[in-house]
């Protein structure tokens, strides 16, 4: 079994994904100059972070580049057309991760050939540290690799391994598209305040905080969500009232377990 390679970490796209762990990888100790980007057209900021840091930046993967890791960080629309130019940044010792919803180990290795691969689903989060990343690695990648991979996760936040690539999907529809049923909650949150009369400028700032505020709550408190909700509700009081009307049994639970079933499906049809 080989070791964790020591070539070059090349990453495959610095939007806001790739941008977010390019950050976190410096931020962390890693050194630019073992850092390659490939992109053809950064964001201004993102350039000022590769050249403040000595990153390397090409607009296509130049002959002769092996990596160590090869992280693909495009949308899955893309992924197709940009594969085939990459194949040659791999060798004997690479391991590649894909943050791509749906694509699969299968449609990589038959783009890329067979290699170490694990494909890795984290959320924007990422973008101050604050994400978490679902990953599977095939039976390829070393315990060596394994631990390199989930060092450069975790600059991002916590990293769970997860036993099946099946289960990478229901990751996509949980936690990887679960930031934007958050920002979608403050919304409503909002407008529910609007229309008991609130100014939406202030029902907007209270509804932000309030979320804000209670995710933090849940990350520094030891008690799971479910005792924190109870802490917050009295009996017979306004919280209960509310709840009642959320916990309900059409309400709710039943809403979201439609929409991360609709979350997996797409993320399933996205794998062709």
């Amino acid at each position: 079994m080989s070791s964790a390679s020591s070539g070059p970490v090349v990453l495959i796209g610095a939007g806001n994904m790739g941008g977010a762990m390019l950050s976190g990888w410096l931020k962390s100790g890693v050194a630019g100059s073992s850092i390659v980007v490939v992109d053809p057209g950064p964001s201004d900021q993102i350039m000022k972070t590769i050249n403040d840091a000595g990153v390397t930046h090409v607009t296509s993967a130049p002959a002769g580049l092996t990596a160590g890791v090869l992280f693909l960080a495009v949308k899955p629309q893309v992924m197709e057309a940009v594969l085939p130019p990459v194949k040659g940044t791999i060798g004997p010792e690479t391991v590649v991760v894909s943050v791509a919803a749906g694509k699969t180990l299968s449609f990589l290795e038959g783009h890329l050939g067979e290699a170490a691969m694990v494909r890795a689903m984290p959320n924007t989060p990422a973008m101050v540290g604050r994400g978490v990343t679902g990953a599977f690695a095939n039976t390829r990648v070393t315990a060596a690799q394994r631990e390199q991979v989930h060092s450069l996760l975790r600059v991002s936040g916590p990293v769970e391994w997860v036993p099946t690539e099946a289960d990478i999907d229901a990751v996509t529809a949980l936690s990887g598209s679960g930031p934007a049923y958050v920002f979608y909650l403050v919304e409503c949150m909002a407008e529910a305040g609007r229309k008991l009369g609130l100014q939406a400028d202030l029902a907007m700032r209270l509804a932000r905080e309030t979320v804000a505020g209670a995710g933090e709550l849940l990350h520094q408190s030891p008690d799971d969500a479910s005792r924190l909700r109870q802490n917050v509700t009295s009996p017979g009081g306004t919280t209960a009232a509310a709840l009642s009307v959320l916990m309900a049994e059409d309400a709710m639970q039943p809403l979201f377990d439609k929409a991360l079933a609709a979350a997996r499906k797409r993320a399933e049809e996205l794998a062709g």
